[in-house]
């Protein structure tokens, strides 16, 4: 991987990133391989990179679309995630429900 362009705060994002993936049990190339993925992408999306994709600038940036996937983040889980809870549990008229609804009925 082309890290010698990585400045020294893009580095200690790596080792952040990488180290965070492999507490939570993902494999060493694995862990390496999202965490560049995530640096590159943050450098695309402020100008550090020579090149970059569309879906790099104008997609969420890495920290929000996890904040949004997260069970705990700051809204809590969606209402997708909340359905297929639901779902699973086979809670009936969850079809109907709203995201309150469903929370309340799974919980």
């Amino acid at each position: 991987m082309p890290r010698q362009a990585w400045s020294g705060k893009r580095e200690r994002q790596y080792e952040h990133i990488k180290d965070g993936l492999l507490e939570r049990g993902e494999k060493k190339d694995t862990a390496e391989q999202i965490a560049a993925r995530t640096v590159n992408k943050e450098r695309a999306r402020s100008g550090e990179a020579k090149q970059r994709s569309r879906a790099s600038v104008q997609d969420l940036s890495s920290g929000r679309r996890g904040g949004l996937r997260s069970h705990t983040g700051a809204g809590g889980r969606t209402k997708a995630q909340l359905y297929a809870d639901a779902k699973r549990q086979q809670v009936p008229g969850r079809s109907r429900m709203t995201k309150a609804e469903l929370e309340k009925a799974l919980s």
